[in-house]
């Protein structure tokens, strides 16, 4: 229970990639985080690449950076629709700013390139992205996660356990 009392977002929208969403949300419960679901709007449910639903605890506009402890962005096609809202990007913005871990995988990068917090950073993802990447100034790695100060990220499903164990620890690493 080494993350009890702290408190992560978790950004859906629809077509999140189902293993990329649930697995870093079990392993951070597990160890005693509160993961609260953020989407566009409260109490709306979502559903993954394969069917697997999500609820929204939080609307967008509920979030605070202040008021949790680090960030996970699934992959799938949710990231696309993530990042066009601008209160996504200024969350992602503030809690880099602060230092707090924020998690991606595969396709999540995309949220990251377009709150522009890239440049000059080491990550990895889907190699899909990896253009989006490079362009957005970061230096791309093809490994099963990257961690780069407080970001980690990770490629695909295969990769999550080593992608939520780096999280976790992290996560745990933080002072609160």
């Amino acid at each position: 229970m080494r993350l009890k009392g702290k408190s992560v977002i978790c950004l859906i929208d629809d077509e999140f990639e189902d293993l990329e969403l649930w697995y870093p949300v079990y392993r951070a419960r597990e160890e005693g985080a509160l993961v609260q679901f953020a989407g566009p709007e409260k109490g709306r449910t979502h559903i993954g690449k394969y069917g697997v639903p999500a609820k929204a605890d939080l609307s967008f506009d509920e979030m605070a950076a202040g008021a949790c402890d680090a960030l996970l962005v699934p992959g799938g096609w949710a990231p696309d629709k993530l990042r066009r809202y601008p209160q996504v990007l200024q969350l992602v913005r503030e809690l880099d700013a602060a230092g707090k871990p924020i998690g991606q995988i595969c396709h999540a990068g995309w949220v990251l390139i377009s709150a522009k917090i890239l440049n000059g950073r080491k990550v990895t993802s889907t190699p899909g992205i990896r253009d989006d990447m490079e362009n957005a100034g970061a230096t791309w790695l093809d490994e099963a996660v990257v961690v780069d100060g407080n970001l980690v990220s990770s490629r695909r499903p295969p990769d999550l356990p080593a992608y939520a164990k780096a999280f976790v620890d992290l996560l745990g690493a933080t002072a609160r």
